[in-house]
């Protein structure tokens, strides 16, 4: 009997421990989910999508003039808030199946904003993520094909997409294609899917530490303006 009393004690604490870890992580999600929706945030996709459009409009086609042009007009508009220059630089992206790069020009832990493309055809999963992200296409051609549908959404230049919270959908980029990107979430939380291919899959941790350098490089940058 003893040692049947000291068993159903055990389950009972173990039970009792397993039901406050998740009780405190529900808490902690539900008070990180509260945080975001009443914080103020520095970006809006209106006004992203305002300078994707205007770069098209001055630039046509020219990708490279385009992102001289973002790059010089964000830096104008939210001086201290632009990554600097010399950190500055276009990293691969492999995730879900696509390989992408990217050139980071803001982050915090709740928003980025970024240049975004290929030069070759890639398609696959675009991730499911606790947060926002929006795109104007700048040149090239962008394919979405949302869950539990059966047809697919072709996007042209100028063109403005959303992805929202917990969306998930197929993805394809035909090469040379552009976009200048914003997200706004719990930023942290795109990095698992991020970075999952590049560790387990291509296995170039190089790209892996350039990743999280530039990361946190602009998420410090933020913190210490009082952005978060």
């Amino acid at each position: 009997y003893f040692d049947s009393d000291q068993s159903r004690m055990s389950v009972t604490s173990k039970l009792f421990k397993g039901s406050l870890i998740v009780l405190i992580l529900a808490v902690g999600i539900a008070a990180i989910h509260l945080w975001l929706n009443t914080k103020t945030y520095l970006f809006s996709e209106k006004n992203i999508a305002e300078l994707g459009r205007k770069a098209i409009s001055l630039h046509g086609s020219n990708h490279i003039a385009m992102f001289a042009f973002l790059e010089k007009e964000l830096s104008k508009r939210y001086p201290g808030h632009v990554i600097p220059e010399h950190h500055r630089q276009w990293i691969y992206v492999n995730a879900g199946g696509w390989m992408g790069a990217m050139y980071l020009l803001h982050c915090s832990i709740t928003e980025y904003v970024l240049l975004f493309g290929t030069a070759i055809d890639t398609s696959g999963h675009s991730g499911r993520y606790w947060a926002n992200v929006s795109d104007v296409l700048l040149t090239g051609s962008f394919r979405q094909w949302p869950e539990g549908t059966v047809e697919s959404v072709m996007y042209q230049p100028g063109d403005f997409i959303h992805h929202g919270w917990g969306e998930v959908t197929g993805v394809q980029w035909t090469a040379g294609t552009w976009m200048f990107e914003y997200g706004r979430g719990f930023i942290p939380s795109t990095m698992v899917f991020a970075l999952a291919d590049t560790i387990f899959g291509t296995t170039d941790f190089y790209v892996f530490l350039k990743t999280l350098k530039i990361f946190v490089i602009g998420v410090v940058q933020e913190m210490s303006q009082g952005q978060f």
